[in-house]
């Protein structure tokens, strides 16, 4: 996966059109999440596509996620989230403002609302699995 900060580098220099291709490969280049694990626990609420996380926990190599979306844009978004986060300390994941690691991207004024309308859902997600593995 590649790091947020060079996402931002490239996604800086794309117009509307450009950008949204750029999600789409970014969803594209998330690693497949088994169907087995798409359930109603990993389900992502408030989005108007569906979304699954899954934590895994990797002893070395930190926190890592695996999600999924049936619809294109929506998987990029997801792959931006994870990206500010993928493989780092659970302790890490659940203390970093990803909504504040986003704003470089002001996806509120480049994507409609209805496809960012569950951006903080997901940040939950992600950060409840994180605290849940620090707390035991």
């Amino acid at each position: 996966m590649r790091s947020l900060d060079d996402i931002r580098e490239e996604y800086e220099f794309l117009d509307g059109d450009e950008r949204y291709r750029l999600l789409i490969e970014l969803g594209r280049e998330l690693e497949p999440m088994p169907d087995a694990l798409k359930t109603d626990a990993t389900l992502v609420r408030g989005c108007s596509a569906s979304v699954w996380v899954y934590p895994v926990q990797q002893a070395e190599a930190g926190l890592h996620f695996l999600a999924d979306s049936n619809a294109a844009i929506t998987k990029g978004i997801v792959a931006l989230v994870l990206a500010a986060v993928q493989d780092r300390p659970a302790t890490e994941v659940a203390q970093t403002d990803i909504a504040e690691r986003l704003a470089p991207f002001d996806l509120k004024n480049q994507l409609s609302s209805n496809r960012t309308q569950g951006v903080p859902n997901m940040i939950a997600l992600v950060r409840e699995h994180a605290a849940r593995l620090v707390a035991g």
